[in-house]
């Protein structure tokens, strides 16, 4: 009898073991509103789900006697055991958090959670954020969601008109970190010469990155070199990619902006609308195996040109066309796990995207001697197009061992930026001119192997917990040409009466990358870090952390940092950090070169931007590039009373040595001349030319208030920046006295330009039943830049509107319509001729397409 029914047992093994129950419910909050995006995991397995807009969740048991746990952000964990039921209602108390298995960005450890970081770290729902915003892209989204974030779409800058510069806390674009499920993101390939933001810096291509694809953002605002390493100086940025099984979720998204300023401003409109925007996306995700899971996301943006050029009654005209680029964007991304077992598991993410973009160019006249009156009678436009292509490819083994939690990894990314020069000629040429030209590009490739081990030991104090890990990098950067016509002289000349000149070389709009730019140049670093945090009581926490790592081509660097917070109340607490950072100077800082035409006032003319290793820099005395280093200071508080919560963080940012591109130096002075390569009226470089100072202050204000059948939330958040410059030029011997040319005035404030003095958020967001409402007041702050007189321009505050209406026509359609900028606002209108765009406006504040009308309508199943 025993034996029968041990073989009965075995024989009923498999069936036990791979049964699957499923249970389904609803999570809502302690007043009955549905929480979105909760976590919902079976106790010691990886399989997984996450609840949709209206708080509902399905999730397969393994048994009828399994254990739900379930986590979310301000809100205590809880677990659930099934007992066999089908269906779950849970109500989660806010206050204490255990998000168990997620790691905050600024931690390290798996045991602290968002509101316990020593830091300010910002938690951004990315479904919350679409659905009131109506913005496509992520650089848009964070213009309006973070307040310490600032980007800004350029026009007449070359790449910059392609790829968003962004900046954090008024610092450079190249001075945050990105990463992507907590992996370092590669940065792009482009250098920005032109435009109000981040000229001579690289940054991060965040629109290759698709919104349907992200689950949540967390913004650290903090320095974190001694965690994360170069690049963390103004802080991080962590992208989480979504996780989701078993439910699809389609969205489409239209947009158009007002193409007409109104009587205030001096445009000649060619149409009452403009800039088309379409977006279509996909998400789903399937079950790999029993715990495992696959989440894909398909995105396509199409987005048209917008046009606000110049009035000839007011202004002269430099630019017939002037406004955002029109682009065609498609991104394939996939979040994957596959356990091996319950303590162990791989995973891999990856994601490609490919960019078409095409944008105008300075206006080229009838006479001129760039253009050629057989090809174009009545002058022309040059669109200087962009194909962008962006993979990346991150795999990695989790496991733990005696406790440690082990994540070893290795992430490859590249990003290669190819020009085309459309409706355009080489004036040399004369009327033998093709009209377009392949004018070349560049690339950078990075690979990070990474070693990470983590352990919370419960025993020491209230808890402590443990990591170190290493790291090996390698970056490459590459320069390819373009053909000979986008470049060369063909000897073409320009005749007027008597006088007789060459016309100028290459692709009108852009000239091409010639041979001698070419390169293809390559670096590795190695780098170590230990860090540690300590609840020594339950109320007071201390965090350490260190960092070395060593470059190929500059040397070693070490860096540290000291983080706390004390809780005064269980509802107030102090926190505080100081950290020393650094940032590597980018390969295409040391190795950028090219020659080209520039507009001064108007006026063409011939520049180079030489390599850091170039004859000519070494000939004037500029040192060989070295990093940037840096001391951050903040401290703040938080707390919570009933329905209101506030953060206020205060800090300090001071940057050593930092990395710029310097002036025009001129050929016309004769103590300098002799370097000049033949036809180069004036020569730019990248250097270590100036220390900063910033200081500013964070603050959020939340208050919720519930009510029958809705809720309200009210939201002030708020980002106050004050740089201020060092008293010194760091030139060399043989350009002192230059300091007005090497880093002069105008350079200057576009460096001080990086974020306006202020940036204000007041939301307020009302739900009841089926219906939503979101209204949104941004306040920018002033901005002023100098023109090409040497005047300064004044951009004055300016207070933008945001209205946003959602209703659910079912459990599965939500539909969304509203505008942002509803009042049409621009920035201070100044003369086209003397701005850095050609335009009426510089790229500052809310930009300069007007206000965007959208309409939204969401699937999920």
């Amino acid at each position: 009898m025993k034996s029968g029914l041990i073989i009965a047992l075995f024989l009923l093994m498999p069936a036990i073991l791979f049964a699957q129950h499923p249970v389904s419910g609803t999570v809502r909050d302690s007043v009955g509103e549905p929480l979105v995006g909760v976590n919902i995991v079976q106790k010691g397995t990886y399989r997984g789900a996450t609840t949709n807009i209206r708080g509902e969740f399905k999730i397969a048991a393994t048994s009828p006697m399994a254990t739900l746990v379930f986590s979310y952000i301000g809100y205590s964990k809880i677990e659930v055991p099934v007992n066999g039921q089908s269906e779950i209602d849970v109500v989660m108390k806010e206050n204490v958090i255990e998000l168990n298995a997620i790691q905050i960005v600024g931690t390290r450890s798996f045991n602290r959670t968002v509101t316990e970081t020593p830091v300010a770290v910002d938690v951004i729902q990315v479904k919350d954020v679409t659905e009131h915003s109506g913005q496509v892209s992520v650089n848009q989204l964070l213009q309006y969601a973070a307040p310490s974030f600032n980007s800004n779409k350029q026009s007449g800058a070359d790449g910059a008109d392609h790829i968003d510069p962004a900046t954090l806390r008024g610092l450079g674009p190249d001075q945050t970190l990105v990463l992507i499920n907590g992996k370092r993101r590669h940065q792009s390939s482009l250098i920005n010469i032109f435009g109000s933001r981040g000229r001579g810096n690289t940054g991060t291509d965040l629109d290759a990155i698709p919104a349907a694809a992200i689950e949540r953002i967390e913004i650290l605002r903090d320095g974190a070199s001694a965690q994360y390493g170069s690049d963390a100086i103004a802080g991080v940025i962590n992208i989480v990619l979504k996780s989701s099984v078993n439910e699809f979720t389609g969205s489409v998204t239209t947009g158009i902006s007002n193409a007409d300023p109104g009587s205030n401003y001096d445009i000649n409109p060619d149409k009452s609308f403009d800039g088309l925007t379409v977006n279509t996306s996909a998400n789903y995700g399937v079950r790999l195996g029993q715990d495992g899971f696959a989440n894909f996301t398909l995105d396509y943006v199409s987005k048209a040109k917008t046009n606000r050029p110049t009035d000839p009654d007011a202004f002269d005209v430099y630019r017939e066309k002037f406004g955002d680029a029109s682009a065609n964007n498609f991104a394939v991304y996939m979040n994957s796990a596959i356990p091996i077992n319950a303590a162990s598991g791989f995973y891999i993410f990856a994601g490609y995207n490919h960019r078409y973009t095409d944008a105008y160019a300075w206006t080229r006249g009838a006479d001129e001697d760039r253009n050629i009156p057989e090809i174009y009678p009545n002058g022309f436009n040059p669109r200087i197009t962009s194909t962008i292509t962006d993979y990346s490819v991150s795999a990695g083994y989790r496991s733990k061992f005696n406790g440690w939690d082990i994540d070893l990894n290795n992430t490859f990314g590249s990003n290669r930026f190819d020009y085309v020069i459309k409706h355009t000629l080489n004036a040399s040429l004369l009327a033998a001119s093709p009209t377009k030209f392949d004018a070349g590009g560049f690339q950078l490739i990075q690979n990070t192997s990474e070693a990470n081990f983590s352990k919370f030991y419960s025993h020491i104090a209230q808890g402590a917990n443990f990591a170190f890990g290493a790291t090996y990098r390698i970056d490459n950067y590459q320069i390819f040409a373009g053909e000979e016509g986008s470049w060369k002289n063909y000897g073409g000349l320009y005749i007027v009466g008597t006088d007789t000149s060459l016309r100028p070389a290459g692709s009108q709009g852009f000239p091409g990358f010639q041979p001698s730019n070419e390169l293809n140049k390559s670096r590795t670093n190695i780098g170590a870090y230990a860090d540690a945090e300590f609840d020594l009581t339950q109320e007071f926490m201390i965090g350490t952390a260190a960092r070395f790592e060593h470059y190929s081509d500059f040397g070693n660097t070490f860096n540290g940092k000291l983080a706390s917070r004390y809780k005064v109340t269980p509802d107030v607490s102090l926190r505080g950090s100081v950290s020393t950072g650094f940032r590597a100077p980018s390969l295409a800082q040391v190795y950028f070169n090219s020659s080209f035409t520039d507009f001064v006032g108007g006026e063409p003319v011939e520049k180079l931007i030489a390599r850091n290793d170039a004859e000519i820099t070494k000939a004037l005395g500029i040192p060989a590039l070295k990093q940037e280093k840096a001391i951050d200071m903040s401290l703040g508080f938080t707390a919570k009373y009933e329905d209101f919560t506030a953060t206020v963080d205060a800090y300090r940012v001071v940057i050593k040595d930092r990395i710029v591109l310097t002036g025009a130096f001129d050929n016309s002075d004769t103590t300098i001349s002799a370097y000049f390569p033949a036809g180069i009226a004036q020569a730019s470089f990248f250097t270590n030319a100036i220390d900063t100072k910033t200081n500013g202050l964070d603050i959020v204000l939340g208050w919720t208030r519930y009510m029958d059948n809705s809720r309200l939330n009210v939201t002030y958040a708020a980002n106050f920046t004050d740089m201020s410059l060092g008293k010194t030029i760091k030139t060399s011997d043989k350009l002192a006295g230059k300091e007005d040319i090497y880093f002069g005035r105008r350079e200057q404030l576009f460096l001080l330009a990086s974020a306006p003095d202020s940036k204000m958020n007041l939301t307020f967001d009302y739900k009841m039943n089926a219906f939503t409402t979101n209204l949104q007041f941004i306040r920018f702050g002033e901005v002023k830049l100098e023109n090409w007189d040497g005047n300064i321009d004044k951009y004055r505050a300016k207070i933008v509107t945001n209205l946003a209406f959602g209703y659910n026509v079912s459990k599965n359609i939500t539909v969304s319509v509203g505008a942002n900028n509803v009042f049409n606002q621009y920035p201070d209108q100044h003369d086209a001729g003397l701005t850095e765009t050609g335009g009426n406006w510089d790229a500052v504040q809310m930009g300069f397409s007007g206000a965007y009308y959208f309409s939204k309508i969401t699937f999920t199943y």
